[in-house]
């Protein structure tokens, strides 16, 4: 099993009380399948990403219980043993897991182009010098459907179409080639 959910709880704590958002969520996703979560607005959709990402506000979000076993290269280990900001987590974030985001402009960093926001997973988990990374995220950019590549490159988040950000964050979560890929709301914009 590459990701193997597990009875995930999370709460959300204000002062001495705590509001269960997520109770007993479980799934498994085998390599090469695809799943879908579907469900009404607020039901935990995206909080059950961010936990898979170890991206939730911590404080006000607490992980109350359950498993998240992910397994790739050979080993398998429950996120969730992980710290949240930890060197592990990190090298698992963009590498093996990634995410595309729902809103681009909160994905995207206002000051580096998007050329640099692709390079940068590129140099950190791939090794790549800046001029391969940069290479590489034209060839993205390319790949996803951005028109001129190479000028986006060096164009900044605000400086795009509302589309060709949410192809640029596709780009990023595409960069190493994740084992899982994780689509917050693809159905909407």
């Amino acid at each position: 099993m590459l990701l193997d959910v597990q009875d995930l709880a999370v709460s959300f704590v204000q002062g001495r009380h705590a509001r269960r958002a997520l109770d007993g969520v479980s799934f498994a996703v085998e390599r090469g399948r695809t799943l879908g979560i579907v469900g009404e607005s607020g039901c935990g959709k995206s909080l059950t990403a961010l936990s898979i990402m170890r991206l939730l506000p911590m404080p006000p979000a607490r992980v109350d219980g359950g498993k998240i076993l992910f397994g790739a290269n050979g080993r398998t280990r429950d996120l969730l043993e992980l710290p949240p900001s930890g060197p592990e987590i990190r090298a698992v974030r963009g590498r093996e897991i990634a995410m595309i985001f729902q809103e681009p402009m909160t994905a995207l960093n206002p000051v580096y182009t998007i050329g640099e926001q692709i390079g940068e997973a590129l140099t950190t988990h791939e090794g790549l010098s800046r001029r391969e990374a940069h290479e590489r995220a034209v060839a993205l950019l390319h790949d996803v459907g951005i028109p001129s590549p190479e000028e986006r490159a060096r164009q900044y988040p605000h400086e795009l179409s509302g589309g060709m950000r949410q192809r640029a964050t596709i780009a990023i979560a595409l960069a190493c080639g994740p084992a899982v890929l994780i689509a917050d709301e693809p159905t909407t914009a």
